[in-house]
């Protein structure tokens, strides 16, 4: 194969994906765990998702573990998702599973694909697109090296019935949306760490924010003012389960 037919296929191959995900029932926004879990749940249940994430490689900081020791904490209730995936874990303490965070985060990011999740790296949501009602249609998509390099390079858009916020701390599309709707989403700010509660909280705020846009992970935290976590993932991999929930519930009835 000479390397114009290489750079043929690869092309091809890459522009078919993306014709085919410029109409999508939902969009998830940021490949860190939340975000691929989710997917990897709306996947297995037929619906048509995507991720569009702005940097190069797929699965967030839980690549690093905790500072860059590469070792992840899940607690009992998120076992069960490990367990699924097919992610070793071990008994650290009672309640308490330690798990290596490459190849928890890995198995994650193949799992999601398998599934059907096509993933697009290095794209950044630039805008949303909003209807009537402030309800969120679709995003608005431009390579992250433009952003970058700050380029005056128009985007191009993708359209979804949902939008799911991944973005982690800085919750990315929420702050967008707050801007162009004229400050009608709140976003309080994460708190301080507080593991316990913030790992509670973070799948009790994974929902619907404003019409067609759900967040999930540490956006969840981020919009609703709940304390960050640190390097313990149950609740990142539990708030992407409830948001695929969600999506699939809210997908169905319309």
């Amino acid at each position: 194969m000479d390397e114009v037919t290489i750079s043929r296929a690869i092309t091809e191959g890459y522009l078919k994906d993306l014709l085919d995900s410029m109409e999508l029932e939902v969009a998830i926004v940021g490949a860190g765990p939340s975000g691929m879990t989710a997917g990897y749940y709306l996947a297995n249940n037929g619906v048509k998702a995507a991720i569009f994430e702005r940097k190069l490689s797929a699965g967030g900081g839980m690549w690093g573990g905790g500072m860059m020791f590469n070792r992840i904490v899940v607690q009992a209730e998120g076992k069960g998702i490990l367990d699924e995936l097919d992610i070793r874990a071990t008994e650290y303490q009672e309640g308490y599973y330690l798990a290596d965070a490459v190849e928890a985060t890995s198995t994650l990011c193949s799992q999601a694909v398998k599934a059907g999740t096509k993933v697009f790296n290095l794209l950044s949501v630039e805008d949303v697109m909003i209807r009537e009602d402030d309800r969120i249609t679709g995003l608005v998509l431009n390579w992250s090296a433009v952003s970058l390099a700050n380029l005056h390079v128009d985007p191009l858009a993708i359209r979804a019935r949902l939008v799911i916020d991944a973005t982690g701390h800085d919750a990315e599309v929420c702050r967008i949306v707050a801007r162009k709707t004229g400050a009608k989403l709140v976003i309080s700010g994460e708190k301080s760490m507080w593991a316990e509660v913030g790992e509670k909280e973070i799948v009790e705020n994974t929902k619907e924010v404003c019409p067609g846009l759900l967040v999930a992970g540490m956006a969840a935290n981020a919009v609703c003012g709940s304390p960050r976590m640190g390097p313990i993932f149950g609740g990142m991999l539990l708030s992407g389960k409830k948001a695929a929930e969600l999506a699939l519930d809210l997908v169905r009835k319309t």
